[in-house]
């Protein structure tokens, strides 16, 4: 059975930080682009960051580079996300996902995506 689990939201202050920890299980994790997304109430789901199992390369939506940076280690399985400089606007609820579509500098699709965590919320205030 393959399972995703997050953790690590919460409630914090803006231009506060969290780090997301995303845990895999039941798959070959190495083989796995792991990414990022958010949903905001009320909102649709977008990619926040996602990183390939090929080459370590990373991609950012446009409203969180330079504050947020992603990571993975493969020996334990897990992809972080690091979070600074947080804004109200970043509130939503976090889910990580996994995607054999993993390529050097290619960033799967949100439908490219297999596997999903249950997801944790973040909540910003102002």
């Amino acid at each position: 059975e393959v399972q995703l689990v997050e953790s690590g939201g919460g409630l914090v202050q803006a231009g506060g930080s969290l780090r997301l920890s995303c845990a895999a299980s039941g798959i070959t994790f190495d083989d796995y682009a792991i990414g990022w997304f958010r949903q905001a109430p009320g909102k649709e789901r977008e990619g926040v960051s996602s990183i390939s199992s090929v080459d370590g390369s990373t991609y950012y939506v446009d409203s969180v580079k330079g504050r947020f940076t992603i990571s993975r280690d493969n020996a334990k399985n897990t992809v972080c996300l690091q979070m600074n400089s947080l804004k109200p606007e970043d509130t939503a609820v976090y889910y990580c996902a996994a995607s054999a579509y993993s390529a050097s500098w290619y960033f799967p699709l949100e439908y490219e995506y297999a596997y999903w965590g249950q997801g944790t919320q973040v909540t910003v205030s102002s």
